[in-house]
């Protein structure tokens, strides 16, 4: 089946520290970079949420990867290009159009990093037996989750840092993405000499390839004409309307100062409470909403979800309304929410793999990830300018009003009882 020189401990955390990585950069680190360095939340909101295009669209192109190079190019040429991205972010930040010229260069990386994605999981699927797959994948989740943390917490936490020694924002954002910039390039000469070379890690002839199209083709008919597609596609698009409003708009909120109806925090403690505290209480949220549904199923389990990834958003139209400024609060406060919405998510993500039964399940699955994109991508782009006409307060009990979208649509679905349960598909 294949030949591998190293074990996969050896480039399988790795390679999911690099897939998360970009991602973290592209859709969070950049929020806070931009709002420290003046840009208003209507211009970071919209130009930020373009960046999931490249994960919305990313099943389109996905037989094009698989035609033109091996999923080892890609991966390694991908990181290569991630790595200069970060540092061409880093060479814009002193220049006067930095903003439009940074964006160009985040949205190479996000192409690049979904890209990535692509390569990476098809990989994982090739350079390892059945067995290794199920063994490893508790690991490449973990490195995920670590990047994460790494990312939206220690680098945040780094700037903030280098902000206050050097008293230069922009200095301490060009240093903090040249970092990153260096680490993906270490990544890439690491991986080009790591990464096994699969047997099965082959270009398709053409006439593979012609059928590749054709059943891409007979993918996006079949799965629109699954029983009930419109309910499901309207459940990808709306059950998270509140929470693709408040990704945008938290860490806006928690660095805006006080006068502006905002909490004053500094990056490093933002760093701390969104990257740190608030990714541990995400984590822990889906750990025991995995546990809760194996155990008696999706449906047992689906209104408490709707309920926990929907009513902890109150903390934040307490937090616009009192302002407190003890950190300890605010910690506990963003804790809340996203131990719900971790929880609460749980149903989302279990609900696209109950879709995807099937035939065709991997690319049905491919399709429904698209949607969860364009869902967070829609609300996302108009979220700032809603906050910047509303102010905080009224924008954080819109968001509220907007939950009543995640019930209706979760009232629509039509779910086996059996789906989930310890056992069972």
């Amino acid at each position: 089946m294949k030949t591998t020189k190293y074990a996969p401990w050896g480039w399988v955390p790795t390679l999911y520290f690099a897939e998360a990585l970009p991602y973290v950069a592209v859709m969070t680190i950049s929020t806070v970079m931009y709002k420290q360095l003046g840009i208003s939340n209507t211009d970071i909101a919209l130009y930020t949420s373009w960046l999931y295009l490249p994960w919305v669209i990313k099943p389109f192109w996905s037989p094009f990867i698989d035609l033109m190079k091996t999923k080892r190019w890609w991966i390694t040429t991908m990181q290569l290009l991630i790595g200069a991205s970060l540092a061409g972010v880093a060479l814009t930040l002193p220049l006067d159009g930095f903003f439009r010229a940074s964006l160009a260069l985040f949205w190479l990386m996000a192409f690049s990093s979904a890209t990535h994605d692509i390569a990476a999981d098809g990989f994982y699927m090739l350079a390892l037996t059945p067995h290794e797959q199920s063994l490893y994948v508790g690991i490449r989740s973990t490195f995920y989750r670590i990047a994460t943390i790494a990312g939206q917490g220690l680098l945040i936490m780094l700037a903030g840092w280098l902000e206050s020694t050097t008293g230069r924002i922009s200095y301490a954002w060009t240093l903090t993405f040249f970092l990153m910039g260096g680490l993906f390039i270490a990544l890439y000469l690491y991986h080009l000499y790591i990464l096994p070379r699969p047997t099965a890690d082959r270009i398709p002839s053409g006439m593979q390839g012609r059928n590749i199209w054709l059943g891409f083709g007979q993918t996006i008919v079949s799965f629109f004409t699954k029983p009930r597609a419109w309910a499901a596609v309207l459940f990808m698009l709306l059950y998270r309307l509140p929470e693709a409003q408040l990704a945008k708009l938290s860490n806006l909120f928690l660095i805006d100062a006080v006068s502006e109806g905002g909490l004053g925090l500094t990056t490093q403690e933002v760093g701390f409470v969104q990257g740190t505290v608030g990714v541990i209480g995400l984590l822990l949220g889906g750990i025991i909403g995995g546990i809760a549904a194996s155990r008696h199923g999706l449906k047992h389990w689906l209104w408490p979800m709707v309920w926990a990834i929907s009513l902890p958003d109150l903390v934040y139209v307490y937090l616009s309304y009192a302002q407190p400024d003890s950190l300890w609060v605010i910690s506990s406060c963003i804790f809340v929410e996203q131990l719900g919405y971790g929880f609460g998510f749980t149903a989302y993500m279990l609900y696209l793999i109950y879709y995807s039964q099937g035939e065709q399940r991997t690319a049905h699955y491919a399709i429904c990830t698209a949607f969860m994109a364009l869902g967070m991508m829609l609300p996302g782009m108009v979220a700032g300018k809603l906050q910047e006409l509303m102010g905080y307060e009224h924008f954080f009990i819109w968001v509220m009003v907007c939950c009543v979208a995640t019930f209706a649509v979760t009232a629509l679905l039509k779910i086996d009882p059996e789906f989930g349960k310890k056992g069972r598909a």
